[in-house]
């Protein structure tokens, strides 16, 4: 189970890294090169798009970062998590829930996301 928290914990870094490059460096890291991404706003299919999806939310929201609301739950070659968007030490203004599957290496090969609240 620590494999699978590191993971999601350098997932959720790189959704707050917000360098370019470093950001990439930490999708490279975190996830295959085929990486799909999908939620009911994006759809993201390989390691740019997927980068440009994180930089379009970092865009929307600025200032504002993202964090685990508990452990992930984890089986096989998957996980599911709560995260939260908000500002620092403050209430989230977005809730999501992710679900990962791992690819062999242990890398993130798909992401099915859902949000649970959203601003109005």
């Amino acid at each position: 189970m620590s494999d699978i928290n590191d993971t999601v914990d350098r997932y959720i870094a790189a959704w707050n890294e917000t360098d370019p490059a470093a950001r990439r460096a930490a999708i490279d890291a975190v996830a295959t090169p085929d990486v799909t991404y999908v939620d009911p706003i994006a759809v993201a299919e390989g390691a740019d798009a997927f980068d440009a999806t994180i930089a379009a939310v970092q865009g929307q929201f600025p200032d504002l970062t993202f964090r685990l609301a508990g452990a992930p739950d984890a089986h096989h070659d998957q996980a599911r998590f709560t995260w939260e968007l908000g500002p620092a030490g403050g209430e989230a203004l977005v809730v999501g829930f992710d679900v990962v599957v791992l690819a062999a290496d242990g890398r993130i090969r798909s992401v099915y996301g859902f949000l649970d609240k959203v601003p109005s």
